[in-house]
């Protein structure tokens, strides 16, 4: 898979860091995308169903809220780095985890259909960093805080990061808090 450099301070929000800290410096977050969505998938189905639907505090997502949050954030970060990769700067909105999570009814889902569709944007994900012109990794957009203030400005690069130290995050809470 296609090599893409890490990206440096600057190139990401500093909260970002406590995702971009989980990752190695060599160059393969692609690989890692690919081979971290098989780790967890051959994780999370070695859980009893009652774990997938636990909290460990009220107002906590379970096990099937968090995959299907990091299936909705690697959507949204996926598509900031293909607007900035086209050199489109407009600066975009985040978005409310909480809701999304409250409004995807993802314990309601078998696991089979969260897993399919996961594997589907996790490939597209690939594809798209795998065919960006080399060029436009360097490229950077912003986004716009609830104020209306452009905040959290990052490169494409940095987004491609961000999507995988994200979901390591998210993994490593499930091992930490969920069993």
């Amino acid at each position: 898979m296609r090599k893409i450099t890490k990206p440096v301070p600057g190139e990401y929000p500093a909260y970002s860091s406590i995702y971009l800290d989980l990752l190695e410096d060599d160059d393969n977050v692609l690989q890692h995308l690919w081979d971290n969505f098989l780790a967890i998938k051959e994780f999370v189905y070695t859980l009893p169903e009652e774990k997938l639907l636990y909290r460990y505090e009220d107002g906590k997502w379970t096990i099937k809220e968090i995959l299907v949050h990091l299936i909705d954030d690697e959507r949204i970060f996926a598509y900031r780095a293909l607007r900035y990769a086209r050199n489109d700067d407009t600066p975009l909105h985040g978005f409310e985890q909480d809701d999304y999570a409250k409004y995807s009814n993802a314990n309601e889902r078998s696991l089979e259909s969260i897993f399919e569709e996961y594997e589907w944007v996790r490939k597209s994900t690939i594809a798209l960093f795998e065919h960006l012109p080399e060029g436009s990794f360097m490229r950077k957009g912003a986004g716009i805080d609830t104020d209306g203030s452009v905040v959290n400005e990052r490169t494409v690069r940095g987004l491609a990061y961000h999507i995988a130290g994200h979901e390591l995050r998210h993994f490593n809470v499930i091992k930490e808090r969920y069993l």
